[in-house]
């Protein structure tokens, strides 16, 4: 059959499609590029935010009325079955933890509905451009207030290490120059199998592999991160291994981090951070912000602010924070929405300031970069060793340039090649 798929969400997201796509060309069907080609359609969805939600619940409906064989993937599938259904009564559901099943899915002349059911067999073993995203776990060992994720991907399940070597093996044969490890929280990586392999420890195999490619770690937790902190410094210091870490603070007041269930401190972020900088002096730290967070008056959010400029992230991720059905926060006293949206404007202005500060400091410099991607009209952007993004002209993708910095904006660099 051929066979749409639509992905919204995070680099996991992604990378699962990547594999129910390479489930389905095993068994010799046809991806196509889009919704009129095909013969059955396939969304992979995002519940993150409450708009995120409501823009799903539209295309859902909107694919629902295609006439079309429609399989709902994905976490609004795994954490609100019952909505979903009521969108796409005749659809089939496949929950993030048991996209396996993807096959049956699609083969099956029934409806079916699979939250909590088979792990892939396979890795990815597709990929779009030059950069791969492979998947080395799904599920989380954390159980923040905040997030509806937790109730879609219930479990850890770490990929087993001989798999995702192979599968990155095989990225860098077809071409890859960047490899993306992803997970929930790569650094609960290996939690679950007896903890004989961890993070580090897969990040050294990987790294090891013979080719000319880079590879980037995924989100991990503050917590998780600092307790095998040497060994992940260790692994990270490579050549072929990006020097960017993201960290998720969510907030800089340690009340706030207590209500969300967040198992660290300011303190011990910081402390993190300090390690981090003083192995690797030109590093990428790039973390995430929850504002108007239940727990959050106007002193904490002035700690986040204070804690920003302190560290000066070279990315922050800020989000206001949005209601998810089912959560605990969900449950607590609410900061009222105009306080949030003041709260968000006031540290989006402040974050904008501090980028723009810190990536003027690059201009001037000689820095080695990949090209990966094409821009727009007839540039191309490439990564620093430290994964901040450059514009190019004149470069051919997959090779490595000398670029001399010549501008710099509040989300990326320019640069000419020397």
């Amino acid at each position: 059959m051929r066979i749409y798929f639509e992905t919204y969400g995070c680099a996991l997201n992604k990378g699962d499609t990547y594999s129910m796509m390479t489930l389905l060309k095993n068994r010799k069907h046809e991806i196509v590029n889009s919704e009129e080609e095909a013969d059955v359609l396939v969304i992979n969805t995002c519940a993150v935010r409450m708009e995120t939600e409501e823009k799903m619940k539209k295309r859902i409906s909107e694919l629902s009325r295609a006439g079309k064989k429609l399989v709902v993937a994905g976490c609004l599938a795994g954490a609100e079955p019952g909505l979903v259904t009521s969108l796409a009564p005749q659809s089939s559901l496949i929950g993030p933890q048991s996209i396996g099943d993807i096959v049956k899915a699609v083969e099956s002349k029934e409806r079916i509905v699979s939250l909590y059911g088979e792990a892939p067999s396979v890795l990815p073993g597709l990929f779009e451009g030059l950069i791969s995203v492979i998947p080395i776990a799904d599920g989380c060992a954390g159980s923040c207030n905040f997030c509806i994720t937790k109730l879609a991907r219930r479990e850890l399940r770490s990929y087993p290490p001989r798999m995702i070597v192979e599968a990155v093996r095989k990225a860098v044969e077809r071409g890859a120059k960047e490899v993306e490890l992803t997970g929930q929280d790569t650094a609960a990586y290996g939690l679950d199998l007896g903890g004989e392999m961890g993070l580090a420890e897969l990040v050294k195999e990987v790294s090891s592999l013979e080719g000319d490619f880079m590879v980037r770690i995924g989100m991990m937790t503050p917590e998780l991160a600092m307790r095998q902190l040497e060994r992940l410094l260790d692994a990270w210091d490579n050549s072929k291994v990006y020097k960017f870490f993201h960290l998720p603070v969510q907030s800089g007041n340690d009340h706030v981090l207590r209500v969300m269930n967040r198992k660290y401190t300011v303190d011990e972020y910081r402390e993190i951070v300090k390690e981090i900088r003083k192995r690797f002096p030109l590093v990428n730290i790039t973390t995430d912000i929850i504002v108007g967070h239940p727990g959050e008056d106007e002193a904490a959010f002035e700690d986040t602010l204070r804690l920003m400029k302190e560290l000066r992230f070279e990315r922050i991720h800020i989000a206001m924070y949005s209601l998810r059905p089912n959560t605990r926060s969900a449950m607590m006293i609410q900061v009222p929405g105009a306080v949030k949206k003041e709260r968000l404007k006031r540290a989006v202005s402040l974050y904008e300031e501090l980028s723009r500060e810190i990536h003027r400091e690059y201009v001037g410099r000689r820095m080695k970069v990949i090209a990966l991607e094409n821009g727009k009209g007839d540039t191309q952007i490439g990564r620093t060793l430290n994964y901040i993004p450059v514009i190019l002209r004149g470069a051919e993708l997959g090779k490595w340039y000398e670029v001399e910095i010549t501008d710099s904006s509040f989300f990326d660099l320019r640069g000419t090649i020397v």
